[in-house]
């Protein structure tokens, strides 16, 4: 039997390290091969055409890091994405599932960002206990700071933490994966500074008695016969 895969799925590169990084960072160490899938890039003619070549080199640099197997770019519009035809997201992010045919799928959590929330439909699409995803074991969101809480309480949806991971022992990884994004790097109180990723890590650790966690909502959570993929984050 093959080893179990994860799979996350990202709107932009950046937000699987952001939401999952340590995560990634443990699957990988546990033997469980990982592939990032990035929706949107920052294109012509909204952006310069160097702007997305830099931050898919960037984006390859924090994934060795991470130990990531594989890096997907589908490369579709960002801020455009939405405006799009459906099957223009929901067709390339399919395929990469029912080709990787993964047993844990992350998945961006639907916020303020258009591009999330657009992602996100897709993914949730893609992750259907049909075809390739009756073998989808575990499907949960993940937080993306800034984004996630950039909303009008009570009118949006809110991240509601029902699964922490214990990051205490990646967590250096996750912050040096992330500094690799040169253009994305925010001086403090940025909220895409190294400091404010450590302060969400303390923050999500004490809610669940951990020194440092990343948190996640779940959507699916099924008990298979061979659950060796959660076994690792156990």
């Amino acid at each position: 039997m093959s080893a179990p895969r994860a799979l996350v799925i990202a709107p932009h590169p950046d937000d699987e390290v952001l939401g999952a990084g340590g995560t990634i960072a443990r699957l990988s160490d546990a033997g469980i091969e990982v592939t990032v899938v990035a929706a949107c890039s920052d294109l012509p003619p909204l952006y310069p055409a160097e702007v997305a070549p830099a931050v898919e080199r960037e984006a390859r640099a924090a994934h060795e890091v991470l130990g990531v197997a594989e890096s997907v770019f589908l490369d579709l519009p960002s801020v455009e994405v939405s405006r799009g035809p459906v099957a223009a997201l929901n067709g390339p992010l399919q395929a990469v599932v029912d080709r990787v045919r993964p047993a844990i799928v992350l998945i961006p959590f639907p916020d303020r960002h258009v591009d999330h929330r657009a992602v996100f439909d897709a993914a949730m699409v893609a992750t259907r206990p049909i075809g390739a995803g009756r073998d989808i074991t575990l499907v949960a969101m993940y937080e993306t700071i800034s984004e996630t809480f950039w909303n009008a309480p009570g009118a949006e949806p809110v991240f509601a933490p029902t699964w922490n991971v214990d990051i205490s022992a990646t967590l250096a990884r996750k912050t040096e994966a992330f500094a690799r994004f040169e253009s994305q790097l925010q001086a403090f109180p940025g909220p895409r500074s190294v400091q404010a990723l450590e302060a969400l890590a303390l923050f999500r650790g004490s809610q669940a008695g951990l020194p440092h966690a990343e948190s996640f909502q779940v959507v699916r959570l099924v008990t298979a016969a061979d659950d060796g993929a959660l076994a690792a984050l156990g």
